[in-house]
């Protein structure tokens, strides 16, 4: 099995034009006519995964986080970046990375995935893409479902903490009697409150938020910040069973390294 063949399925469920513009998804390091020995899925592909993949006979990264965002002039190895990508290349071991596309499809999504944990329904894009669409879908950023049946607000973020496997959720005050529609965005989202709020969202999840930025929540809503790594550690669960069900020529493994780096006092 050729890595092409690989690359090809997963840019079926995620095209490559549906990244945005500071992205860069797709291949990494490797060619994609190398035959593939073994799969190691993973969120961020740094020098612990590639040896986790060189100690499980894998030549192929999977990750959902690009390891390179900007142009590299050195390769010194005097950051991590840099180590990760040399150690890659000294290895034969190609990183491919499937981002902010795989963040924008509605079907097998990163927010889908995380509507499927929350138990949302009656989903759709938080924000769409203009006239875009994919599978005769709108595309886009976030998703916005409800919580059937309705349910106290305590009461939703015991149900968000234990079906996220959460340690913290950062919250704003609790504004909603109830909470019956909920809105999220895997990752970095807090571009995405105004929709939110425009959609009569009662609480938003996402990540990353500063200080200054919760007041914007206004009373109108709650933001609840579950963490970065957090949010979007389904999407392991997400692109090993996607490989999974659909290749039976190499073995795909799902990283034991947490690659979080935030850690909890």
């Amino acid at each position: 099995m050729r890595l092409n063949d690989l690359i090809q399925f997963l840019l079926s469920v995620a095209p490559a034009h549906l990244q945005e513009d500071y992205d860069n998804a797709g291949l990494i390091t490797g060619h994609q006519d190398m035959e593939i020995s073994g799969v190691l899925v993973c969120l961020d592909a740094i020098e612990s995964i590639v040896d986790e993949a060189i100690l499980l006979g894998c030549n192929v990264i999977v990750a959902h986080h690009p390891i390179v965002f900007r142009g590299l002039k050195r390769f010194n190895g005097n950051n991590y970046i840099e180590r990760t990508i040399i150690k890659a290349i000294k290895n034969d071991i190609a990183i491919f990375a499937i981002h902010t596309n795989l963040d924008n499809v509605f079907i097998s999504g990163v927010n889908t995935k995380i509507a499927e944990k929350l138990g949302l329904k009656d989903t759709s894009i938080l924000c769409p893409k203009g006239d875009l669409t994919y599978r005769s879908l709108p595309v886009g950023a976030g998703m916005i479902g409800s919580a059937k049946p309705s349910m106290d607000p305590i009461a939703f973020l015991h149900h968000l903490k234990s079906s996220m496997e959460l340690k913290i959720i950062k919250h704003t005050a609790i504004c909603k009697e109830k909470i019956n529609k909920v809105a999220i965005c895997g990752g970095s989202g807090g571009f995405l409150l105004n929709h939110a709020k425009k959609q009569g969202a009662d609480i938003f999840i996402t990540s990353d938020y500063k200080y200054h930025e919760y007041f914007d929540a206004d009373g109108d809503i709650i933001i609840a910040d579950i963490g970065h790594f957090e949010s979007e550690k389904y999407t392991i669960d997400l692109l090993y069973d996607l490989i999974i069900n659909n290749f039976s020529t190499f073995a795909t493994h799902y990283t034991k390294i947490v690659t979080n780096p935030i850690k909890y006092f």
